[in-house]
């Protein structure tokens, strides 16, 4: 009996607004862009696609679940630009059927440069969830799914998880299937994988006639899951919200799909609708999922070529993390959260060079003619930056004691 597990990623960055060297002032993202942005996609993907969801949740007594994960930045965003949204949110919590999970605030690489870093950032994510639903996350993801062996470790130290998830990536599973629930090596954690095949066909393909399973049916679907059965107990499908309105249009018909797919899942009496925490519960796991090096959900290579796959991209990056201990050290919460924003994972996908195999999605809400304008604004800003530090390090020696 396998059960479809529904997780949606909602993110929006801070978007910087054009910065030169010459350029001193400490404002540096663009609030009417953000502005514009967020409330664009709330009114083709958060508004709609939450009413289908609470619709869904009604209509089915509770049997259809879906979980999210909301990146700080965007709540921040939410409760300024659009709060309508948050209240929808908070309208989904308020039923049960819906799991919010944790994953760092400022949708960051910290895991990769900075332990201290990472903590503080899930716990200030993990407080925030709190505040706004009134749920204590169980489950982790890490930003874009980026996962090695040592995320479960880091992650059971700041306590309260009993599953993290990631890429069902085919490299690392050989013949298995993600269809299971997997542990660490040496950890008592669950690990669920995104069925990406799956997963996919609505992300990417549901709009594409070229496909050869165009059009896609919820019928066709639900029959796709069912086909499981025998083979796995979840299927996890793991995907950005903005599928529904932003990604896929309205005219594709996503919307449709999406309000069907239950009604012909639910036809097959087999197959019900879990949270991730519902089924690391339900599950026992079937294997290790013994991950040595670092995997992400991005592209078709699974790595982190996306966010570190050229020059650029590793020195803006380091040079952003060598920062830490002055931006810390200056004491003031104006610096550490500008410090913060640019940590986000944004920033360093816009300056990515590579061909992607995935079509235009790396190309979407990019505000740059390349990756190197990207590139130079995001140095312009890193050196200002530096340089109100300096200046805050200097006027606190010479404040009297």
């Amino acid at each position: 009996m396998p059960s479809v597990c529904f997780y949606f990623q909602a993110h929006q960055p801070y978007r910087l607004r054009p910065y030169t060297i010459f350029d001193e002032d400490c404002s540096y993202f663009d609030d009417f862009k953000n502005a514009e942005i967020c409330r664009r996609v709330a009114n083709k993907c958060y508004m709609p696609a939450n009413r289908v969801i609470l619709d869904l949740i009604k209509k089915y007594d509770g049997r259809f679940r879906v979980s999210y994960s909301i990146t700080g930045v965007l709540l921040e965003q939410l409760e300024k630009y659009s709060p309508e949204v948050l209240a929808s949110f908070k309208e989904l919590a308020a039923t049960g059927c819906v799991e919010f999970l944790a994953e760092t605030y400022y949708h960051s690489l910290s895991f990769l440069y900075s332990r201290q870093e990472f903590v503080a950032q899930v716990q200030k994510h993990i407080r925030t969830i709190e505040r706004l639903f009134g749920q204590r996350p169980r489950v982790f993801r890490n930003t874009e799914l980026i996962y090695s062996n040592e995320l479960p470790g880091a992650v059971e130290q700041i306590g309260g998880f009993d599953a993290v998830l990631t890429e069902g990536a085919d490299y690392i599973l050989g013949y298995r299937s993600p269809n299971y629930i997997y542990q660490p090596p040496n950890s008592r954690m669950k690990v669920l994988l995104k069925n990406y095949k799956l997963s996919d066909d609505i992300a990417f393909r549901f709009s594409n006639r070229h496909w050869n399973q165009w059009p896609l049916t919820a019928e066709k679907f639900a029959s796709w899951v069912n086909a499981v059965n025998g083979n796995g107990y979840v299927v996890n499908l793991f995907m950005d919200y903005e599928t529904f309105g932003e990604h896929q249009w309205e005219q594709t018909g996503i919307f449709h799909f999406l309000e069907r797919l239950p009604q012909e899942i639910f036809a097959y009496p087999n197959i019900d609708f879990k949270t991730p925490g519902e089924a690391a519960d339900a599950y026992d796991a079937s294997g290790v999922f013994d991950v040595p090096w670092i995997i992400s959900w991005a592209d078709i290579e699974r790595d982190l070529s996306a966010w570190l796959g050229n020059p650029m991209q590793n020195n803006a990056v380091a040079e952003l993390y060598n920062l830490e201990p002055a931006i810390l050290a200056a004491g003031d919460e104006n610096i550490i959260n500008d410090w913060r924003k640019l940590q986000t994972s944004d920033h360093f996908y816009y300056m990515c060079t590579k061909y992607f195999a995935d079509g235009d999605i790396h190309k979407y809400f990019n505000p740059y003619d390349s990756p190197y304008d990207s590139y130079i604004n995001f140095m312009n800003v890193l050196d200002n930056l530096h340089s109100r530090c300096l200046t805050n390090q200097k006027q606190r020696k010479a404040s009297p004691v």
